[in-house]
């Protein structure tokens, strides 16, 4: 009797935390993207969007592929190096600090001396032949392309997770990526620089070398840390062709800035890990730790990326999951609320809406409101205009007289967007299927019962 209730409970518990599991996913799955953050408290909200950004941070991840994005970073990276270190070395020259970089290099690649030696001697050569007047025209063109094409790699994989379908202008690519080739190695100079001289100030304060020693490697520690989160702050803030919310991108930065720096310590540490990669692949190790080491640090900078767009649109993911399988009737119900949401503003005089206002005033997914937004533009029917409050957003107005626009024209445009050039025979052999199709479709194409958009 005692084994038979023994083994009685533990199926009762087996069968509770089962159906504690299943809730819990069920819960993660649709509860927590139906909960209404006005009826919560704003600890319990905070917690809630947190987990809700975690989520969508994975999912959007695993979405994306953003280990084929970081392979494909991995590659313009490798192709950039060269020119990038001779950017890098141009620019520490004029602050004195060439030495300094070089041995930061060698810090942060201790198996690949022998290359980066080599690397360093091409590039010195490179830069007195550019001083001569050899290393001038083509070659310039052609250093500066390669790292050009690199950050448009770069901002294209940004966009895509922040779900924008559209760069930067060719001026604007230029001015912002030249700013960021002279920016970026001033960072890396700033941390190489403060850190030289924090570690040799010491010198000249002996006689404090029991309190400033150990305040000193305390500092040492942490400023890696800081240039490192306000690179990656800045990158998210400034990168993707949308406004990014400050803190959004400060708490990514701290995030992935910390995973970056943390797995620094683990690569550059692993020293035994790194022999045996030499005893396998000899001289060509340096080859594929170099392409390691690029890959994984690309995924932790996309992985920040994504979870930078979740936390600032985690209130206009409602029902984000139904999206993906969204029927063709509520679709078509979304595509006629959103362009009678703009004809309605256009009326009334007011300013245009972009799509980040589009999707919280109305509780519309963002990923929904962009697809329509972008279908209304290729059908002709909007138009983007720089948004009142920065004219690097845009904002959307209909794109012809109001008066004209209704839900017949909407409708029709929609149902004959495409190509329908194919080889088959609707005249003779399939006559009644199309007919069939077109009488289906004798409701929406009737002018009685037609109303305005702007008039729903």
């Amino acid at each position: 009797m005692e084994n038979s209730k023994k083994k009685s409970d533990k199926k009762s518990r087996f069968t509770k935390s089962k159906k504690k599991i299943s809730d819990l996913i069920d819960f993660l799955t649709y509860g927590i993207w139906r909960l209404d953050s006005n009826l919560l408290s704003g600890k319990r909200n905070i917690f809630y969007n947190g987990l809700k950004a975690l989520i969508m941070t994975i999912r959007g991840s695993m979405e994306l592929q953003l280990n084929v994005r970081a392979a494909s970073l991995t590659y313009r990276t490798l192709l950039s190096i060269v020119p990038a270190l001779a950017v890098l070395f141009a620019v520490s020259r004029g602050f004195g600090l060439q030495n300094i970089i070089q041995s930061q290099l060698f810090t942060y690649f201790p198996g690949q001396r022998d290359m980066l030696a080599r690397a360093i001697d091409f590039i010195d050569n490179s830069l007195q032949h550019a001083k001569g007047g050899v290393f001038a025209g083509i070659g310039v063109i052609i250093l500066f392309y390669t790292i050009f094409i690199l950050f448009s790699e770069i901002e294209n994989s940004f966009n895509k997770i922040w779900q924008l379908s559209k760069d930067r202008t060719i001026q604007r690519k230029i001015f912002d990526y030249f700013a960021l080739i002279i920016i970026m190695p001033i960072f890396l100079i700033l941390n190489s620089g403060l850190s030289f001289m924090i570690s040799s100030s010491t010198v000249y304060f002996d006689a404090f070398s029991y309190i400033l020693n150990p305040l000193v490697t305390q500092v040492l520690n942490i400023l890696p840390f800081l240039i490192t989160i306000l690179v990656l702050t800045l990158l998210y803030k400034f990168m993707p062709n949308t406004k990014v919310k400050f803190m959004s991108a400060l708490i990514a930065g701290v995030v992935a800035g910390t995973a970056y720096q943390l797995f620094q310590i683990v690569y550059i540490s692993g020293q035994l890990w790194i022999t045996k990669y030499n005893a396998i692949y000899g001289s060509f190790a340096a080859l594929p730790l170099l392409l390691l080491w690029l890959q994984l640090s690309w995924n932790i900078i996309l992985m920040g990326v994504q979870l930078s767009f979740s936390l600032q649109n985690v209130r206009k993911f409602y029902f984000e999951k139904e999206t993906r399988n969204i029927s063709r009737r509520y679709k078509d119900f979304f595509t006629i609320l959103i362009t009678s949401l703009i004809a309605k503003r256009f009326a009334s005089e007011e300013l245009p809406l972009t799509a980040d206002e589009i999707s919280e005033r109305h509780s519309i997914p963002i990923r929904l409101t962009n697809q329509i937004l972008d279908l209304l533009q290729d059908l002709h029917i909007i138009t983007p205009t720089p948004w009142a409050e920065d004219e690097d957003i845009m904002a959307y107005q209909p794109a012809f007289d109001i008066n004209l626009m209704s839900v017949k024209v909407l409708m029709d445009k929609i149902d004959t967007y495409g190509s329908e050039d194919f080889m088959i025979d609707v005249d003779v052999k399939f006559k009644s299927h199309w007919e069939a199709l077109l009488r289906s479709r004798l409701s929406l194409y009737k002018e009685e019962g037609d109303v305005l958009l702007k008039d729903l």
